[in-house]
């Protein structure tokens, strides 16, 4: 039903009232003004804008080229240095000893596990106690072997004998870290050269679909005309536009929460099912796990620089130095203010830039919080509610709460060509005021006004490694 003043008389409250609430006067109030719009915005500032061009469909497909020394850089294009073709699906395994120790009853199998390569590396198991009491000596005549699959690869490895396995390929020692597998991959020439240490490239596609949101108001041309607020039409213009930038930034936090490849688990949990806040063992998040995470993001080369986007037509940048963003919701704010490692925004304000909503800092994790009222969380979704330790829970289950970082170049959303730009917004609105325009023979009068806004959305994962998620109970 459309928006009606319904003409309500002053003082009686068994009158029609207007749509939008009650009326207190009724005098006309001959002024105009326009209200600006303050929006409140999270996780749009760190996206990076891909334009959609029309006429393209709405799926829009880009390639990620991963660096040569890195283990998603899988190919089948690689000659070592000894000029053997290495097989994609191969492994190469690096034994820290030649001479390593099994119990006395595998030593049979794991001898036969362990030799079971295509390098021609023996395995000879010695005399029942030849390493001690209950083991038994194995001798290798290699550190380094190759195994034909997987299969073969985790029988040498279940012997545990310790042992470090990489898959063979194009990509040298992509992404190891152990100084055997680095130093047996090195790609090392001879006098003579020769067709060796040929590396191969791999390009990953990434792809987001673009979709179209939107919602309409109506009301009468009395209800702006007699209506007691004389801006009133300024005033559902920003809640209409406030509407539209929270269901952006939701759609957005909703696909970073789900993209993110590193997740956390405080305590014992192991996924957030598990996650419990029971008396004497819960699983708080604490600063030793973001610690960790942050250990995890510098390992998959996430920056501690951000670029984020500032100004009201959303193209001025500005750069937030050695810290990564994470955003929590205010559930979690007294707790995490409450650390000993916590730094609080005021301390810092004047030598950085502040992004919005921001309360503080944690140094050591090398990480910058920022609160969101609307953060999502995962209610009734945790461990089944025991002696109930001082943590919320729906249904009987524990609710969680994610800590979400996100790290420069980790996404992008996607836009479309002709709906940005200098002078465009990032919202298309249209107004039809009541009158000749408006009529038509289901409102012959042009009584009828309305407004509507739309937007297109879209979200690329770019780089989800660059993501993390830790997650908590939420204290009551």
């Amino acid at each position: 039903m459309a928006q009606i003043y319904n003409a309500p008389k002053a003082g009686d409250g068994n009158s029609p009232q207007s749509s939008v609430g009650p009326q207190f006067n009724t005098h006309y109030w001959d002024r105009r003004s326009l209200i600006e719009v303050a929006e409140e915005m999270f996780f749009s500032p760190l996206a990076d804008v891909k334009t959609m061009p029309k006429h393209y469909g709405k799926e829009m497909k880009l390639f990620y080229y991963v660096p040569m020394l890195d283990d998603l850089n899988v190919n089948d294009q690689g000659i070592d240095a000894a000029g053997a073709v290495l097989a994609s699906g191969t492994f190469t395994v690096n034994f820290p000893y030649t001479v390593v120790a099994v119990p006395n009853a595998t030593k049979a199998t794991d001898a036969t596990a362990l030799a079971d390569n295509t390098s021609s590396v023996t395995a000879i198991a010695g005399a029942d106690d030849s390493a001690g009491t209950g083991f038994a000596e194995i001798t290798l005549s290699a550190t380094v072997a190759q195994y034909a699959n997987a299969t073969k690869k985790d029988a040498a490895l279940a012997t545990g004998v310790g042992g470090v396995a990489f898959e063979n390929g194009g990509n040298l020692y992509g992404g190891s870290r152990d100084v055997g597998t680095i130093m047996s991959k090195m790609p090392t020439l001879t006098e003579t050269g020769g067709r060796v240490n040929r590396v191969g490239f791999t390009r990953l596609e990434r792809s987001g679909e673009i979709s179209e949101y939107g919602f309409f108001s109506e009301w009468t041309a009395d209800s702006l005309m007699f209506d007691t607020d004389s801006e009133l039409y300024g005033h559902l213009s920003r809640e209409m536009l406030e509407g539209a930038n929270r269901i952006n930034e939701d759609l957005l936090q909703a696909d970073l929460l789900s993209a993110a490849d590193v997740k956390v688990y405080p305590g014992a949990a192991t996924s957030v099912v598990t996650i419990n806040g029971d008396a004497g063992t819960p699983d708080v998040l604490t600063v030793a796990e973001l610690k960790k995470l942050s250990v995890t993001l510098d390992d998959n080369r996430t920056p501690k620089k951000t670029t984020i986007i500032k100004g009201s037509r959303m193209t001025d940048t500005r750069t937030i130095s050695a810290s990564r963003i994470a955003y929590i919701g205010s559930e979690l704010q007294i707790m995490i203010s409450d650390w000993a490692d916590f730094v609080p925004v005021e301390q810092y304000a004047d030598a950085a830039t502040i992004m919005n909503g921001e309360i503080g800092a944690i140094p050591k994790a090398h990480l910058r919080i920022i609160v969101v009222p609307t953060m999502m969380r995962w209610q009734g979704a945790g461990d089944i509610v025991g002696t109930n330790g001082g943590y919320d829970e729906t249904g009987g289950r524990y609710d969680v709460a994610p800590l979400l970082v996100v790290g420069d170049q980790a996404f992008a959303t996607i836009g479309l060509q002709g709906m940005g730009g200098k002078g465009k917004q990032k919202f298309r609105i249209i107004v039809k005021k009541p009158g000749e325009k408006t009529a038509d023979r289901t409102d012959p009068y042009g009584k009828l006004g309305f407004s509507s806004i739309s937007f297109f959305y879209g979200f690329i994962k770019l780089r989800g490694e660059r993501m993390a998620v830790a997650h908590s109970v939420i204290p009551q």
